[in-house]
């Protein structure tokens, strides 16, 4: 099995990406919502660290961005105790998708939580900047504070490029990224 990890800046696209490989997709920010929604113990591992934030089940995406915003010292928290379980559903889809020739793994902090192989194929996602950040202010829940201090907790875009296979410059046009994976894989499968 030939595993793709996809990496990129906050809203450079990652998603928008990876779905449009045609192979299967673990998607960790999907998964993170599932956990919130149905994961008592979870939940209950949230409340024991932060108890003044997280008062209701299934969590509400209000209280984590409290607890966020509150101290810098919670997003540590949460990210360790939320990426326990990812890690866990990832393996998960693993083994599920082990015949798959290939898989796709779309987790925003796949270098920071050393969740990579040495034999993952890494494809790095640009995209304008800009263009980034505007399309990111019109998500619903957008939220200045907690996007500056996801991006402290990452390495840097130039760092993950530095470390990719592959660069896909997005556009989000469907055609020139399909473009661009096909050029990709054809070189995979050489």
């Amino acid at each position: 099995m030939i595993r793709i990890g996809i990496l990129g800046d906050i809203g450079s696209g990652k998603s928008f990406v990876a779905s449009n490989f045609g192979y299967p997709v673990f998607n960790a920010d999907k998964e993170v919502i599932k956990l919130y929604k149905l994961d008592k113990k979870l939940y209950f591992n949230l409340k024991k660290k932060l108890p003044e934030y997280i008062f209701s089940f299934p969590i509400n995406k209000s209280e984590i961005s409290k607890a966020i915003i509150s101290r810098p010292e919670n997003l540590k928290k949460i990210v360790k105790i939320v990426h326990k379980e990812v890690r866990k559903k990832m393996n998960l889809f693993l083994i599920k998708n082990k015949n798959k020739k290939i898989v796709i793994l779309d987790i925003p902090l796949l270098l920071e939580n050393k969740l990579n192989r040495k034999k993952d194929i890494l494809i790095f996602i640009q995209s304008n900047k800009l263009k980034t950040f505007n399309r990111l202010k019109k998500r619903p829940n957008f939220n200045k504070k907690i996007f500056n201090k996801f991006k402290k907790i990452q390495l840097s875009p130039k760092y993950k490029k530095k470390k990719s296979h592959f660069v896909i410059k997005n556009d989000f046009k469907r055609k020139t990224v399909k473009n661009n994976i096909n050029n990709i894989l054809k070189k995979i499968y050489k």
